[in-house]
């Protein structure tokens, strides 16, 4: 008869507990948690890895258009590769050069008679090779620094691996590429290497 009260209240008291609801809650939210903190530090390293990159390369860019660097570009790829690899010793990195007569042609394509107006190059068409590889292009770049007065496309890109597990626990690529791109014009201290053809197939 005296446990009977206790019996009794034990459910209800159970019931009322709550010295255990932040363990669960602890348990439930701390993932997600853990994840945001990891996205944020993963975020704000590629910043600093895009940081670097855009600083090499806007050097780079800028000692690219001397006379002693016009007919060698390898010592400037090297200067950006060493900046980068101090600070990311793994990092691959590679370069690209698009060369344009002005800076209204960067990324346009190569002019093209549109004979049947459906506004697409189509083979047979005439166009004017730019950069004179023989064929149409979407770019009209010429591969390379190009001459006096060019503009270039200077592209360098890191591909780099992510030091948190945040994009592997989303089931993504731990490798990210990273690319920095500047445009500067050639001083004027060669013939120009303008190579412009019209070609009809």
């Amino acid at each position: 008869m005296i446990g009977r009260p206790f019996v009794r209240r034990g459910p209800r008291r159970l019931g009322r507990d709550e010295s255990g609801i932040a363990v669960v809650e602890f348990a439930l939210t701390a993932p997600l948690f853990l994840l945001l903190i990891m996205g944020i530090f993963d975020f704000s390293w590629q910043m600093y890895a895009n940081q670097v990159l855009q600083g090499a390369v806007s050097k780079a860019a800028r000692d690219a258009t001397l006379e002693t660097n016009a007919s060698d570009q390898s010592a400037l790829d090297a200067s950006v590769r060493e900046r980068v690899l101090n600070v990311f010793p793994d990092a691959q990195v590679s370069f690209t050069r698009l060369a344009y007569n002005s800076y209204d042609e960067v990324g346009d394509p190569e002019s093209f008679n549109d004979t049947n107006k459906n506004g697409e190059y189509d083979a047979g068409e005439c166009f004017e090779d730019v950069n004179g590889n023989g064929v149409w292009d979407s770019d009209r770049g010429q591969t390379g620094n190009g001459g006096a007065d060019d503009v270039v496309l200077y592209t360098a890109s890191m591909r780099i691996t992510r030091v948190l597990p945040v994009w592997r626990m989303l089931g993504q690529s731990q490798v990210v590429t990273l690319k920095s791109t500047t445009v500067l014009r050639n001083q004027p201290y060669t013939t120009s290497t303008e190579t412009s053809e019209v070609i009809c197939d």
